[in-house]
């Protein structure tokens, strides 16, 4: 792989991987989650739409693109965004990343719901069971009173999500003609449809820290991976850039532990473990039958030689056609004689007088 794009995977994998942290540093310093999406999806909007200007790309005109933009968006950033900072209230920042690992998981089993992916076999079987076993096995249920925290299920929730927007956009939104356009779509209806819940948002008391932390959350971790996402796609396909999802719990465990003293037990890290190796046994389709050698084609038979057209017998001449003998000069006509002036016309007996002068 070119050394531009490891840097890019490297950068990418690091500015997606830290959002998980700037959502807790916002919740900590001031922000609620409600303020926290709508801020994440406004100035994400701002950059990808920066973006597209720069690159030539315009905003779709279609109203039933606009009518699919909205269900994404719904699914794919209102939602999960704000089902995040309602989590981090109460989960660490690197397990929400690990527990953001899971999408793939909820993805399959969302296929194999649907009917549309039927080729699920005892390896991406094994891998549902070792990804979600990866999961119960970092929260240590049994250690608890309940089973799984509220923070907990909303972070799952929010990875459930995604799933079902990747499956709605694979089906509705594929055009990738201007995709930086796209994106700066969806995100702009996101912000819309994350508005309708200012009311609950609650009063806005941020400090700086809670400040930077949005701003680095919207612009970084959300406009510019958008970017860098779809570069590393169009450079090196869509396999390159999925791995930069392995990357992604990696980096929040390791940023939380740094910058926020989280907790990193030696459970936690077998968690991960197991929730990446389950991922990626996912990952892995079925082998296909091998297509049967295709049989030699006999020869075509030589086409028999077509006889020779007869040639065709000379045509006679044509007889001369006869002179036309020349029109006659047409006589000249008689001279027309003058007509006498009305004083000196008589006609017999009477004569023509002119009016008389009063």
């Amino acid at each position: 792989m070119p050394l531009a794009s490891t840097l890019r995977m490297a950068a990418l994998a690091l500015l997606w991987g830290s959002g998980f942290l700037w959502i807790k540093l916002a919740l900590n310093h001031g922000l609620s989650p409600v303020q926290l999406t709508i801020a994440r999806c406004a100035l994400g909007t701002v950059v990808l739409l920066v973006l597209a200007r720069s690159a030539g790309q315009r905003l779709p005109r279609s109203r039933a693109t606009w009518g699919h933009l909205f269900v994404a968006a719904l699914f794919c950033n209102a939602v999960p965004f704000a089902l995040f900072g309602l989590g981090e209230q109460t989960v660490d920042s690197g397990v929400a990343g690990v527990l953001n690992a899971t999408t793939p998981l909820w993805s399959l089993l969302i296929g194999v719901v649907l009917g549309t992916d039927r080729g699920l076999g005892a390896v991406r079987s094994a891998g549902l069971f070792l990804g979600f076993a990866g999961t119960l096995l970092i929260f240590a249920p049994w250690q608890r009173s309940g089973l799984l925290s509220w923070g907990a299920l909303a972070l799952l929730a929010a990875a459930a999500s995604y799933a079902v927007a990747f499956a709605y956009m694979a089906r509705r939104l594929t055009d990738r003609r201007a995709p930086l356009a796209m994106s700066a779509a969806q995100l702009l209806a996101a912000t819309g449809l994350s508005a309708l819940a200012l009311p609950a948002a609650g009063p806005l008391h941020p400090d700086l820290t809670g400040l930077l932390a949005v701003t680095a959350l919207g612009v970084l971790a959300t406009g510019v991976t958008f970017y860098l996402n779809y570069r590393l796609i169009a450079d090196e396909g869509p396999t390159s850039a999925a791995t930069v999802g392995y990357l992604l719990p990696v980096v929040s465990v390791a940023l939380g532990a740094v910058v926020l003293d989280e907790d990193v037990s030696v459970r936690v890290v077998v968690g991960v473990a197991v929730v990446l190796a389950g991922v990626g046994l996912t990952r892995l389709h079925p082998r296909r039958s091998p297509t049967p050698p295709v049989t030699s084609v006999p020869p075509t038979p030589p086409v028999t030689s077509v006889p020779p057209t007869p040639p065709v017998t000379s045509v006679p001449p044509k007889r001369p056609v006869t002179s036309v003998p020349p029109t006659p000069p047409v006589p000249p006509s008689p001279p027309v004689p003058p007509v006498p002036s009305v004083a000196a016309r008589r006609d017999g007996r009477d004569a023509y007088r002119s009016p008389a002068a009063p």
